[in-house]
């Protein structure tokens, strides 16, 4: 992550003027990609987002699965002992003339009865509820593969982002070594010119308290790193070795044009596509206004086995009679027909989630045209941050070579017993303000460029592999 920094301005304005096939790159390094697809492959939130995915293809496959015929096999058994009335109108016996069925006849039975039968049924016209039932299921999916994709901006801008902040801490680590080198170089010439008494102890100490600052500031940066480090191995599962194997070069990313719009947002994607499933939801519910019409087909048997019955005592006889049945039986019962179902009135239920179907539509509209004007917004806020920080780096760049050409006057002064050590220390310290500033406005104007990009949906389209 070293760069030349001899030219800094003539290097900004070339990058600036360069003019690339497509509106904007991200660029990124070999490593740099690995380390994304690593961070998208570990992330728990687009691994659910997976899963909910596949839950709702199951749901489509489902609701499809409803025209396929369905095969039952049942078999009944069962036995009943009960007490038979029979009112029947009287009727004379010829001959004997005797009343039978005279008034109410209770008989007793009992038996066995069994029933078998395979029977497949399915749907021939649902009233167009499974088609769009399916359909609704399907837009749903899209929405969620959108918010999936949403997400996965995000921890891209997350992870460049903080592999810039580790450039960041791995530059200030650079400028305080040669800080610090020069601090040294001075104290041992210092010391040379107080035993010769051309200099005074307080010399020496200024310097050593520089020093000690710049250890001061070793410190701080050692425990950002270790932070940086541990924030890395939770988004890409990296080590610390396979961390320092990411390498790229830090440099200003450009967005040339600036006629953006936020069309491909997946936001505004995912709430259209939910709103189109509400549509189908509704076209759902009108369909059950219409018949459901299925057909079945099978085959049963049944059968009625050992049963008796007993008659009251008849008169003449004075004793009852005990009929029997062995066996009757219905076997190989072929059937095959068609049914129609049609819900007339269901007590206002259907008007009811017909209604409630139009404010969900009316809702989402709202939502989409408020996310619309709002990321609307957004994006014209990224897009003046990022040309602020634009301009701001060139100023950067400036200032550091600036800052670079007094500190090589100050030290030739100092040398020379022209300036004093604290303007010699103001210098050094004024040199290392300024390259800090410079990466930190550099790190800051590639955020800002990732994110106006985040703002037009089209992050992924400008990722652009080096």
């Amino acid at each position: 992550m070293k760069r030349s920094t001899h030219y800094p301005i003539h290097w900004f304005i070339v990058f600036l003027f360069t003019i690339s096939i497509s509106w904007g790159q991200i660029k990124t390094s070999t490593t740099l990609d690995e380390a994304i697809n690593k961070a998208l492959e570990k992330s728990l939130s687009q691994k659910n987002k997976e899963l909910e995915i596949e839950k709702l293809n199951l749901q489509e496959k489902g609701i499809w699965n409803k025209y396929i015929p369905t095969v039952e096999a049942s078999a009944i058994y069962s036995y009943f002992d009960n007490k038979l009335t029979v009112d029947l109108p009287t009727t004379q016996i010829p001959i004997i003339n005797y009343p039978l069925f005279d008034g109410k006849t209770p008989f007793d039975n009992y038996g066995n009865i069994f029933n078998g039968s395979i029977m497949a049924k399915t749907v021939l016209f649902s009233g167009m509820q499974i088609p769009n039932g399916a359909k609704a299921i399907k837009e749903k999916t899209k929405g969620t593969q959108y918010l999936k994709d949403s997400e996965k901006d995000q921890i891209i801008k997350e992870v460049i982002n903080t592999f810039d902040q580790l450039s960041l801490l791995k530059a200030i680590d650079t400028l305080i070594k040669d800080s610090n080198n020069r601090l040294q170089n001075e104290a041992k010439r210092v010391q040379k010119a107080i035993e010769q008494g051309l200099a005074v102890p307080y010399d020496r100490d200024k310097i050593k308290l520089a020093a000690l600052e710049l250890q001061s500031k070793k410190v701080e940066l050692d425990g950002k790193r270790e932070l940086i480090y541990k924030k890395i191995t939770y988004l890409t599962g990296y080590s610390a070795s396979q961390t320092n194997m990411v390498t790229y070069e830090l440099e200003p990313y450009l967005i040339i044009n600036n006629q953006l719009n936020t069309e491909n947002k997946q936001e505004i994607k995912a709430l259209e596509s939910f709103k189109t499933a509400y549509e189908f939801l509704l076209k759902k519910e009108k369909g059950t206004y219409l018949p459901t019409i299925g057909a079945f087909g099978g085959v049963s048997y049944s059968s009625l086995f050992d049963a008796r019955a007993t008659t009251p005592v008849i008169t003449g006889v004075n004793q009852a009679l005990y009929l029997g049945l062995n066996e009757l039986t219905i076997s190989n019962n072929w059937m095959v027909g068609a049914a129609v179902k049609w819900e007339l009135f269901t007590g206002f239920e259907r008007q009811h989630k017909i209604h409630e179907a139009k404010i969900n539509i009316h809702q989402l509209q709202n939502q989409i045209d408020d996310t619309k004007e709002k990321l609307a917004l957004l994006l014209e806020n990224n897009w003046v941050n990022y040309s602020v920080l634009n301009k701001k780096l060139e100023i950067a760049y400036q200032q550091e070579k600036i800052a670079k050409n007094n500190l090589n006057l100050a030290s030739k002064q100092y040398t020379q017993g022209l300036i004093s050590v604290s303007e010699r220390l103001e210098a050094e310290n004024d040199c290392f303000k300024s390259a800090v500033n410079k990466i930190n406005t550099l790190i800051d104007q590639r955020l800002a460029a990732i994110e106006t990009i985040i703002a037009t949906g089209d992050l992924t389209k400008q990722l652009n592999k080096q």
